[in-house]
């Protein structure tokens, strides 16, 4: 929206330092506005909000701001920072938020626990140690080197974590997934785009509606299902649980040590199986089914698809 002739745009800032120790915990709840978490120094936790109005007067200005209610309050080691969201209604924001553009800038000790929420905006954290939870409806996540378990959701974007180590739980509605080296167990879901994992050292839980699903090294059990695309999986180690990949929409690559003993049950309703390994038939032997041991077997490597062909690939 273009500002009306003669309203300049408004800038406020508004700085906090609290002090604290390590292991305490953030807890943010605003209606609009992006956030970013870093690191800082052990003692404190420094708040820098940036707020900007456009296409308004002074007066009109200041009064947004005001309507904004942005309040901090510190309890023992934990910070919390809202806005007056919990009683305006949906119309109230969504007008302000034509206007007025937040942005949280904050720094916390390396070990802290974070809760981020924001209805409005996209949600980075890097370099902390801690449990995290992320939570928007209008932007992704992205999240660099985190130490402890990471929850993230949004329903208007992607997701991107660079590298963990705890458990991940990350749910969008509206774009990808990407995680890079992730020493812990995985559960992704999306419902508009692609998952994508470097490598995982616990188990994979990975669904898509609307994409394709790539893991680059999984070293534990892996349950992966697509209704939109192919699958590829690297399985670098052998798996102490049965493994289950299915999709409607494409085809699957397995990619396995020569050593990884497996009971295989793979058919296609679209295309062919073919592998590799040499496998002990149990019944009919069959160019969209196969079923039998790989290395004597092991735990079950159960493969589906409606759309394409199963390949199984020696590394």
């Amino acid at each position: 929206m273009l500002a009306a002739p003669g309203f300049a745009e408004h800038r406020e800032v508004i700085k906090k330092t609290f002090q604290v120790k390590p292991g305490g915990k953030l807890f943010i709840d605003s209606a609009l506005g992006s956030i970013n978490v870093s690191p800082g120094v052990a003692d404190r936790v420094e708040v820098e909000v940036r707020a900007t109005v456009k296409g308004a007067s002074e007066k009109r200005a200041k009064e947004i701001l005001q309507d904004l209610e942005l309040q901090f309050k510190q309890t023992d080691n934990e910070i919390e920072i809202t806005t007056a969201k919990q009683h305006r209604g949906w119309n109230f924001w969504q007008n302000i938020g034509r206007r007025l553009r937040l942005h949280y800038e904050i720094r916390v000790p390396e070990k802290f626990d974070l809760d981020l929420t924001t209805a409005g905006g996209s949600i980075q954290v890097d370099g902390v140690e801690g449990e995290v939870e992320a939570r928007t409806s209008g932007g992704s996540l992205k999240f660099g080197r985190i130490i402890g378990p990471v929850t993230g959701k949004t329903s208007g974007g992607s997701i991107e974590l660079e590298e963990g180590r705890g458990n991940v739980q990350f749910t969008t509605s509206g774009g990808s997934i990407r995680l890079g080296r992730i020493d812990g167990d995985i559960i992704a879901r999306t419902s508009g785009g692609s998952i994508t994992i470097e490598q995982a050292r616990g188990t994979v839980q990975a669904n898509t509606s609307g994409g394709s699903i790539k893991v680059n090294e999984v070293h534990a059990a892996i349950q992966a299902r697509t209704s939109g695309g192919t699958i590829t999986a690297y399985i670098t180690e052998q798996p102490q649980e049965d493994c289950r990949l299915t999709t409607s929409g494409g085809s699957i690559h397995i990619y396995m040590k020569p050593d990884i003993a497996l009971n295989l049950d793979a058919k296609t309703s679209g295309g062919s199986v073919k592998t590799d390994f040499p496998v002990t038939v149990l019944g009919t032997l069959r160019r969209n089914r196969l079923e039998g041991k790989i290395n004597g077997g092991g735990p079950e490597l159960y493969l589906r698809t409606s759309g394409g062909s199963i390949y199984l690939h020696k590394l």
